[in-house]
């Protein structure tokens, strides 16, 4: 296995994560450090993909805005999905020259780390072509979009934990109208707090990935903790 390491950021709003993101692929482009996977949790947010369709935004930007739900255009692939509160968001800053230089099987290898977590708490989740991420029983349960530079990768995976599921009403999320999203604890009727997944998703990068994981000191904190 290969070494690597995880940084925990603790809570965090989306664009000051989007620059430590574009700083850390500047590093590994450098090889300054390894292979790098992220956990950090959000402020409310809607994050627009390159993919993004304005009629997939419900309510205007001033009325998310009113309900404390900021709005950023990104430079991942997908359309529009929500960040927020006890939502475990999962950055994997890769060099993808090591991991095959295939953008389509990268994707495939991020949701098999999201169903071998997902395994770990007894739940069966699965791909649903064409659309990128991981369901459970007809229902969302992960968003996945990404951004390679210079075969880096960043942007990633938003796994629901224990957050509230009433702001995707507000969206079309990822421009899927026909079917729900859900979260941990919903599918399995009990709360689930992130720092519950953080050892079981380590373990299925671990396996996936052919890497081996060290806690960096560098930054404090855990998704969770304010």
């Amino acid at each position: 296995m290969k070494p690597a390491r995880i940084e925990h950021w603790g809570r965090l709003a989306y664009l000051p994560a989007w620059e430590r993101q574009k700083q850390l692929v500047q590093k590994r482009l450098e090889g300054r450090i390894p292979d790098t996977l992220v956990f950090v949790e959000h402020d409310p947010v809607l994050t627009l993909g390159s993919n993004f369709h304005e009629e997939n935004l419900l309510l205007s930007v001033e009325d998310y805005s009113r309900r404390g739900i900021e709005v950023v255009r990104t430079d991942r692939g997908g359309d529009v999905t929500y960040h927020g509160p006890n939502q475990l968001v999962v950055y994997p800053i890769f060099d993808l020259r090591e991991h095959g230089r295939d953008l389509h099987l990268y994707l495939r290898n991020l949701e098999e780390a999201v169903i071998r977590t997902l395994a770990a708490f007894g739940l069966e989740g699965y791909r649903f072509p064409p659309n990128t991420g991981v369901w459970v029983n007809q229902r969302k349960i992960a968003a996945i979009g990404i951004k390679v530079t210079r075969w880096i990768s960043l942007h990633g995976i938003a796994l629901n934990c224990n957050n509230d599921l009433s702001p995707f009403s507000l969206i079309v999320p990822c421009g899927i109208r026909e079917y729900p999203v859900t979260s941990l604890s919903k599918e399995l009727g009990r709360e689930v707090p992130m720092e519950e997944v953080f050892a079981p998703m380590t373990e299925a990068f671990q396996q996936v990935f052919g890497l081996s994981f060290t806690v960096s000191g560098e930054q404090g904190g855990h998704p969770g903790q304010r």
